[in-house]
C-alpha cells in the first residue's frame, strides 16, 4: 500500500473513557489515518473508522479491536454489517468506474470541485461542503479539476435488501481493481 502525499494528511482522534471515567484520546491508534493507492495513479482511500456491527459494540474497546483488524487488511467498499468512515482523494481529472454499494453513503466534499455522475446521465457538479446522499444508486464521481487533487468524506452504512421494479438490488463495483466485495 503506497502512502498518498498529494493533500495534506488529516488527523483523526479517537476518544475512550479512562479508569476514572473521564474521556480521553486513544492513543493505541496513531492520529495519521493512512492512506493506501487502489493502483497506481487511482484514486487514494483512507480508512477513518470502520466497524462489524451496527450499532457498534464499544465494551471493553470491541470497536477499536475490530478497526485495528480493518487497518491490516481494509476492508471492500461497504461493511455490510457495520460503518465505513473514509477519504477519497481523487487526481486531478480523475473519474471512478460507475458502480453501485448496497448502501446509504453521505459524500461531503472537503477540497476541490468534483461532479456526480449517474447511470441516467444526470450531473450535479459540488464544491467544498457540499453534500450527496447516495441511496444504493449506479453512479460515477468525477474531479472536475484538470491541475487540483480534490476530497471526499463518505460515510457508508448497511442497508436492508430491497427491490427496485421487482428486482433486488445488487452490489456493482464496476471492475474497480484492489477493491474486495463487501464483507
Amino acid at each position: 500500500m503506497a502512502l498518498h502525499g498529494k493533500l495534506d494528511l488529516p488527523k483523526r482522534y479517537i476518544t475512550t473513557t479512562n479508569d476514572e471515567g473521564l474521556a480521553v484520546v486513544d492513543t493505541t491508534v496513531p492520529a495519521d489515518a493512512p492512506f493506501y493507492e487502489l493502483r497506481a495513479g487511482d484514486a487514494a482511500f483512507a480508512q477513518c473508522y470502520v466497524t462489524s456491527s451496527f450499532p457498534a459494540k464499544l465494551a471493553d474497546k470491541a470497536d477499536l479491536n475490530v478497526y485495528t483488524e480493518f487497518l491490516k487488511q481494509p476492508p471492500g467498499l461497504v461493511v455490510n454489517s457495520g460503518t465505513v468512515l473514509r477519504y477519497v482523494d481523487m487526481p486531478p481529472g480523475a473519474t471512478s468506474p460507475m458502480h453501485k454499494t448496497l448502501s446509504l453513503d453521505y459524500g461531503v466534499v472537503l477540497e476541490g470541485n468534483i461532479e456526480l455522475v449517474l447511470d441516467s446521465g444526470e450531473t450535479r457538479p459540488m464544491k467544498r461542503g457540499d453534500i450527496c446522499v447516495q441511496r444504493a444508486t449506479m453512479h460515477a464521481w468525477r474531479n472536475m479539476s484538470d491541475t487540483e487533487w480534490g476530497r471526499m468524506l463518505y460515510i457508508l452504512q448497511p442497508v436492508e435488501p430491497f427491490a427496485v421494479a421487482g428486482k433486488e438490488v445488487k452490489e456493482d463495483l464496476g471492475g474497480m481493481h484492489g477493491v474486495a466485495d463487501s464483507s
